[in-house]
């Protein structure tokens, strides 16, 4: 079996398992969120070995050729060298915190250094105990501040504890950014669909600013959905905000609880399908909840939107989030 050395300890791989699930299973901590190697709150870094491919799938080819990987699927044959991952980190602190709605908080960060970031992209907010989850950017680099929604997930430890006991100045740690859900400029005509449920509303939010900022002026719609009304938070911002703005067209839908005025009740994907039956041409971005995501990704690709125009950030959520 292969032995994984880290910062001086020797950890033996037992048959099938992660380097993460061995580190961890030896007394080591490693920061670690998803475990689908999704965050990327896992990644260390390789100084001697062979890593497997698949361990560095999604990272970008700078991280690839330091040896940087993702501990939490990396099975290899062999014996590795590893040391943390701090390079890409950088301390932070808690700006602002507010309430948005009973289960969504809206968390500001300030960073010592700037942050390099494309809106839609996301992070990795690491607290002092090494407790690390990953959430998506709501804000532009020139904000002054990172901004974050964070659901409050039942028992769960990272949001309990921003929603509870976190204060403003207290100090926290960003890893990032990661993913490639974001909007990139050259078809300033193209129409865009967004579309997510819950907090995936952050990510998308960050597209249609960064859009409207770099001059798009194809017709953007979005569509927020949420099992009632009371999960749709920021509804009316976001209809002050389409209403400054002719090319935006902002439709928020529930699954249950009637039809209240100006939101429309259904299941998300029936919903946007029914609006908008041919999507070839369109480009498309999708967030929130995984299996609403994959079934949307495949009605806008039936709808006729090429797969390579639709991007999109599933949220899996870590146990005790």
């Amino acid at each position: 079996m292969p032995t994984f050395t880290f910062s001086g300890v020797a950890c033996q791989a037992a048959p099938e398992e992660s380097v993460l699930d061995a580190l961890l299973r030896h007394g080591v901590e490693v920061s670690n969120s998803c475990r689908a190697g999704a965050c990327q709150s896992c990644m260390l870094r390789a100084t001697s070995g062979v890593l497997p491919a698949a361990s560095q799938q999604g990272l970008k080819a700078t991280l690839v050729e330091q040896g940087y990987f993702l501990s939490c699927v990396c099975r290899p044959e062999g014996d590795l060298v590893l040391e943390p991952a701090g390079g890409l980190e950088f301390t932070a602190s808690i700006a602002a915190l507010e309430r948005l709605s009973a289960n969504v908080l809206r968390v500001r960060l300030r960073t010592d250094t700037p942050l390099e970031y494309r809106p839609g992209q996301y992070l990795t907010l690491r607290r002092a105990d090494g407790l690390a989850r990953s959430y998506s950017l709501a804000s532009l680099p020139e904000d002054g501040a990172l901004e974050l929604h964070v659901r409050r997930a039942p028992r769960g430890r990272m949001s309990g504890w921003l929603f509870d006991e976190a204060r403003v100045n207290e100090a926290v740690t960003v890893r990032g950014p990661a993913g490639e859900c974001f909007y990139t400029g050259g078809s300033p005509d193209q129409p865009l669909l967004l579309a997510g449920t819950g907090t995936g509303l952050a990510p998308l939010i960050g597209i249609l600013r960064d859009a409207l900022r770099l001059g798009h002026r194809g017709p953007i719609h979005l569509y927020h959905g949420a099992l009632r009304p009371e999960g749709l938070y920021l509804r009316e911002e976001l209809r002050d905000f389409d209403s400054a703005h002719a090319n935006l067209h902002y439709t928020p839908v529930v699954l249950e609880g009637g039809e209240p005025e100006g939101i429309a009740a259904g299941a998300l994907d029936k919903t946007i399908t029914a609006a908008h039956p041919k999507l070839s041409g369109w480009r498309g971005f999708l967030c929130g909840d995984p299996g609403i995501v994959q079934l949307l990704k495949k009605k806008l690709f039936l709808a006729g939107m090429a797969s390579r125009d639709i991007f999109a950030d599933a949220f899996v959520e870590a146990p005790g989030s």
